[in-house]
């Protein structure tokens, strides 16, 4: 064999040892599997579900349907366990636990954000008349939250607590883990110690309406303005080896927020059917048509919560800016 022939046996198999790694290499996931948590904001992932948009935004971009699994789960915790290990692709919790999350696991699972889930606040309700502010708790009330410390409610409930007392952690003893609807009925049957209940809509809307509770704290009063309320994440692996289905679903839930602005009737229903939900359409619509409800993908106020989560040590590192949170996929947009 003569020299140059050699050579070019020699590129020819050198370029052969990477033909098996192309296809791997490019390949993106053909399931995703998601987890949701309960209340109406979790709308656009029911949207996105119901009408199948993100299969419909994976072929307009010319990608496989992928086949979508849907799991509810109740907490930031069970969200992080079930991501961490591997049997989730998109988690979903609240802005707060999320950025939590993110610090924990810088260096490890990599958690980081994939898009915010709109803007909403969260109210804090008691059926005890002599709250009439977090000053007036005592030692026999009881304030049930989805997930108690690493949770969306009680992040917020210590940074009220801090505004009011000085001391962040001043109500944690009160705090119990519940989820939003069994919170709802035990708060609203009067016959347990729950007294009070930090929730989202509609939760809040129903227990309102009832006139068993009243509303002692309001979230972005604390925050000072609209703020993000939950937001999907995932691993950085996982969103680094699928940038395509990445933006495909951050492309069904821009489409599922402008239906459900567009269609907030329809949208009511469709949220009561899959939460088989037994509340009045029309009062499910007023919810979604609230100027404070804002269905958004871009964050808002995240850096308000990381600001406070490094003052007070749960965080390690205070991120210079919301892009550091979230995917580069995101940052288009005008988050904050």
């Amino acid at each position: 064999m003569s020299h140059s022939a050699h050579r070019l046996l020699i590129v020819a198999l050198s370029l052969m040892a990477f033909l098996p790694l192309a296809p791997q290499a490019q390949a993106e996931t053909k399931e995703l599997r998601i987890a949701q948590q309960f209340g109406i904001g979790y709308l656009p992932f029911i949207v996105a579900k119901e009408r199948r948009l993100i299969e419909g935004e994976a072929v307009r971009a010319g990608l496989p349907a992928p086949q979508v699994e849907w799991i509810t789960l109740s907490g930031a915790a069970a969200m992080n366990e079930a991501l961490i290990a591997g049997s989730l692709d998109i988690a979903s919790a609240g802005i707060a636990p999320m950025i939590l999350t993110w610090d924990k696991t810088r260096g490890t699972a990599d958690i980081i954000g994939v898009a915010a889930l709109g803007s909403m606040p969260n109210v804090l309700t008691s059926n005890n008349p002599a709250v009439k502010s977090l000053r007036d708790f005592t030692d026999k009330d009881r304030i049930a939250l989805p997930s108690v410390k690493v949770g969306f409610q009680p992040i917020v409930l210590q940074m009220a607590a801090e505004q009011t007392f000085g001391q962040y952690d001043k109500l944690d003893n009160l705090t119990v883990s519940l989820p939003h609807p069994d919170a709802t009925a035990q708060l609203l049957s009067g016959q347990s110690e729950i007294t009070a209940h930090f929730t989202a809509p509609p939760f809040i809307q129903q227990q309102l309406a009832s006139g068993k509770a009243h509303a002692v704290l309001n979230s972005y009063d604390v925050l000072g303005g609209p703020h993000t309320f939950n937001a999907a994440y995932s691993t950085k692996r996982f969103v680094e080896a699928n940038p395509k289905t990445i933006a495909v679903l951050v492309a069904a839930l821009d489409a599922a927020n402008a239906w459900i602005t567009a269609n907030p009737a329809e949208a009511a229903k469709l949220y009561i059917a899959a939460e088989k939900s037994k509340l009045d359409p029309a009062f499910v619509e007023a919810i979604i048509r609230d100027p404070q409800v804002r269905f958004t993908t871009a964050p808002e106020r995240a850096t308000v919560f990381s600001a406070f989560l490094f003052k007070i040590g749960l965080i390690k590192r205070n991120p210079a800016s919301w892009t550091e949170l979230f995917q580069a996929g995101l940052w288009t947009k005008a988050g904050s």
